[in-house]
C-alpha cells in the first residue's frame, strides 16, 4: 500500500483551517481534560474546561480510503512545525468543528507548542508519550453544549485537524531525473557566466597584479563523506545519475578541494531545490544520489552559514 507525504500547499499556503473535536482522532492520541486544581492561577473557575492533546504527530502513517483506493498519509516534522506556526499567524485559533461536520463557537486554542524534550516537555506531566516534533495544544471550551454533551460524556476523545495540504506524490522516475538535470544545467550556466565575468576582470591589472579568486575549504568532513558516498552509489548504478557538473562537484568535495563563494552559492541553491527528491531509504534513486554528490544536508547547512558569514565580513 502506498504512503503519501502531505505538505503545505506552496501556492495558497492556507494550511490548517480548524481544529475538530472527534470521537476517533486520526492521530490516535486522546486529549487530556485538565482540572482546575492542576493550574495555580490568581482566579479560576470551578471547571476551567481546558483540553490538552496532540494536534499533529510527525511521520505517523494515517490510513485513508478514497473509493477503492487505499493508502496512508503522513506529515514530516518540518510540515508539522510550519503548520503550527501558520495556524497562529493566520489567526485561526478560534476556528473549531465537531466531528469535521459542524462549525462550533467557544473553542479556542490557548496554548500551542512543539515537543522538543521527551523528559521535560509539559505533555509528559499529563501522561502523554509523544514523539519529538509533535504539535501539542490546549483548547479552552467555552461552549456548554460541547462540554456537557460531548466532552463530559466521552463522546469525543481527541483532536483532529482539517485544512488544505498538497500530496507530495512520487513522480515518474524519468521526470525526476530530467528535473534534477535541469537544475544542474541551470547552475552550470549561471556559474559559466560568473567565470567569464571573473576572467574578464582578471585581465585588468591592479597594481601590476591580477585579481585572485578567494576560495574556501573549511566545510565539515561530513560534506566530503556524503560526496564520496554519492560517488560510490552512483558507480553502483553505472553512473547514470547526475550531469557532468554534479559529478565534478562531487570529486571536488570528496577530495576536500577549496570552492569559491559563487560555487558555495550554487551549492546552496541546488541543494535547497533538490532536497525534495532526497530519500535516504532509497539509495538507488537519482534524487538521493545527486543530493549526496553535492554534499548532502551538511553541505546545505554549511553553505548557508558560510554565505551569512561572508556577507557580514
Amino acid at each position: 500500500m502506498r504512503i503519501v507525504e502531505l505538505i503545505l500547499d506552496e501556492e495558497s499556503e492556507l494550511g490548517i483551517e480548524a481544529i475538530s473535536v472527534v470521537e476517533s482522532p486520526a492521530i490516535e492520541e486522546d486529549f487530556v481534560a485538565l482540572k482546575s486544581q492542576e493550574f495555580k492561577l490568581a482566579e479560576v473557575d470551578k471547571e476551567r474546561r481546558i483540553l490538552m492533546g496532540a494536534l499533529l504527530i510527525p511521520n505517523k502513517p494515517i490510513y485513508r480510503r478514497n473509493g477503492e483506493d487505499e493508502y496512508y498519509i503522513y506529515f514530516s516534522k518540518d510540515t508539522v512545525l510550519k503548520a503550527s506556526q501558520m495556524y497562529l499567524m493566520n489567526s485561526k485559533q478560534n476556528n473549531a468543528t465537531l466531528e469535521h461536520q459542524y462549525e462550533v463557537n467557544g473553542l479556542s486554542l490557548v496554548e500551542s507548542w512543539i515537543v522538543e524534550d521527551k523528559v521535560h516537555d509539559k505533555s509528559v506531566k499529563y501522561g502523554m508519550d509523544l514523539p519529538l516534533g509533535s504539535w501539542v495544544g490546549s483548547v479552552k471550551v467555552n461552549n456548554d453544549k460541547i462540554w456537557n454533551e460531548f466532552v463530559k460524556t466521552g463522546k469525543v476523545k481527541g483532536f483532529s485537524i482539517e485544512g488544505y495540504f498538497a500530496d507530495k506524490m512520487e513522480r515518474p522516475k524519468e521526470s525526476i531525473d530530467e528535473e534534477l538535470a535541469a537544475i544542474e544545467e541551470a547552475e552550470a550556466e549561471y556559474l559559466l557566466k560568473e567565470i567569464k565575468a571573473i576572467i574578464k576582470n582578471d585581465k585588468r591589472v591592479k597594481g601590476g597584479k591580477k585579481m585572485v579568486l578567494e576560495t574556501y575549504s573549511d566545510y565539515p568532513q561530513s560534506v566530503s563523506n556524503n560526496a564520496k558516498r554519492g560517488l560510490k552509489l552512483n558507480e553502483a548504478v553505472n553512473n547514470k545519475c547526475a550531469t557532468q557538473v554534479g559529478k565534478v562537484r562531487a570529486q571536488q568535495l570528496a577530495q576536500g578541494k577549496p570552492v569559491s563563494k559563487e560555487t558555495i552559492k550554487r551549492m546552496f541553491s541546488y541543494l535547497s531545490r533538490a532536497e525534495t527528491y532526497y530519500n535516504p531509504k532509497d539509495t538507488e534513486a537519482c534524487g538521493t544520489i545527486s543530493y549526496l554528490l553535492w554534499g548532502g544536508k551538511s553541505a546545505m547547512s554549511w553553505a548557508e552559514s558560510k554565505l551569512k558569514q561572508l556577507e557580514n565580513e
